[in-house]
């Protein structure tokens, strides 16, 4: 079957997934839309298994205080490379996440990240 330009169009967009990605897993499909989400999904989970063991060792370190000085946080945003931790998206998003650890009722990370989990996957992306 062959692979259109809007076919490639509509899979980036349900996905996310890169142009040349998206080609490959619709080619390796025959044009099924659903299977080469699947298979884009299975390819991201291995990709993901490969960076799992990689350290990110640089990052930034991020206080925040309310303005009733009652309550603060004190937060560390990791990421593989020193260009990532210097650039200034990275950091409003440190600083995004200083400030939602302060204003949360989440008792340990694992709730943090069921309250706020969302904005901070689509921010991490």
């Amino acid at each position: 079957m062959a692979i259109s330009a809007s076919m490639v169009k509509e899979l980036r967009e349900m996905t996310g997934a890169g142009m040349m990605d998206c080609k490959k897993a619709l080619t390796e499909t025959d044009g099924d839309m659903d299977k080469a989400v699947e298979f884009l999904r299975e390819k991201g989970l291995a990709k993901q298994a490969k960076k799992a063991s990689r350290i990110a060792a640089e990052g930034v370190c991020e206080t925040y205080v309310t303005e009733d000085g009652k309550t603060a946080s004190i937060v560390e945003v990791n990421s593989e490379t020193d260009f990532v931790a210097k650039n200034e998206k990275f950091r409003e998003f440190v600083t995004s996440v200083a400030k939602q650890a302060a204003s949360t009722s989440a008792a340990d990370a694992e709730a943090f990240l069921a309250e706020h989990g969302q904005r901070i996957l689509l921010l991490g992306r």
